[in-house]
């Protein structure tokens, strides 16, 4: 290796390391603040080391609330989108409609602006026509009608994947569409449903505009609005209780990450190729 080489290497890990060190130190400040009496910026690891913080979190009987309107809400969604989304897909794969392509790409369009800032004008007057406003039904059927085009199209994919033989066979033995739908089709597709499954949770929990703008009572409040409650009168956050709250409030994900690790180790992949 020539000496020019060497130090190009060298450059490069420690330009690495730098990058790497850069984003790090948040996380790392992330994990400690918490169980920090004062609100430093000191990497050490507190000390005093403490639990206060998280005292004062569950003695806030709004926030704790929140999060469990949150899963409720995650929960809906969830299932909501990966029911529709799995019949809908599975139906845009076998049929033979012209131009359902087309279909699938115009839904994706537009539901990239179902959940944006520019649709909320209409989505507030449609779900107050219906009689809807705070209620967790309504951020359901919201985050429903966005996430439903994109989970859609993932889908169809793993979907394309699987050969129509194996349905086919199923019938020929005696099973009926719906049976091979159920027998064959949906467990060759189950890490596709997980995947959608993993995304919707993580894009409704972690939302801010769509509750706060449907929702009006502290009973039905997610966590993401609820998060502002570690706020001073004057604005500014507190911040011992703001980062213990966010690190209670990023564990349900921080589950459904290590579970579905756990169970599918992530190996995804779209449907088996004949």
């Amino acid at each position: 290796m020539s000496a020019g080489q060497f130090f190009s290497r060298l450059g490069y890990s420690i330009l690495s390391c730098l990058i790497g060190v850069i984003f790090a130190l948040p996380l790392i400040w992330f994990i400690f603040a918490p169980f920090n009496a004062r609100a430093e910026l000191g990497l050490a690891i507190p000390n005093p080391f403490t639990f206060q913080n998280f005292s004062t979190v569950f003695e806030n009987t709004f926030a704790v609330r929140a999060l469990l309107n949150s899963l409720i809400q995650a929960l809906g969604g969830v299932v909501l989108v990966g029911f529709a989304a799995t019949l809908a897909a599975y139906a845009l794969s076998r049929s033979s409609v012209p131009g359902k392509g087309a279909v699938t790409y115009i839904l994706l369009l537009f539901s990239s602006v179902v959940s944006g800032s520019a649709a909320m004008v209409p989505i507030f007057l449609i779900i107050s026509a219906m009689g809807l406003i705070d209620s967790h039904i309504a951020v359901i059927l919201v985050f429903g009608g966005g996430l439903l085009p994109t989970a859609m199209f993932i889908l169809r994919d793993f979907i394309d994947g699987i050969p129509r033989t194996y349905e086919e066979s199923a019938m020929v033995a005696g099973a009926s569409p719906v049976q091979a739908f159920f027998d064959v089709a949906l467990p060759v597709i189950r890490p596709g449903i997980v995947v959608v499954v993993v995304w919707a949770f993580v894009n409704i929990w972690g939302s801010f505009l769509i509750p706060f703008i449907l929702l009006r009572s502290d009973s039905v409040m997610p966590a993401s609005v609820a998060i502002y409650s570690f706020y001073s009168e004057a604005g500014t956050p507190i911040v011992t209780l703001l980062a213990a709250y966010s690190l209670i409030y990023s564990l349900p994900v921080i589950v459904l990450y290590l579970f579905v690790s756990w169970k599918f180790g992530f190996r995804f992949f779209g449907g088996i190729k004949a």
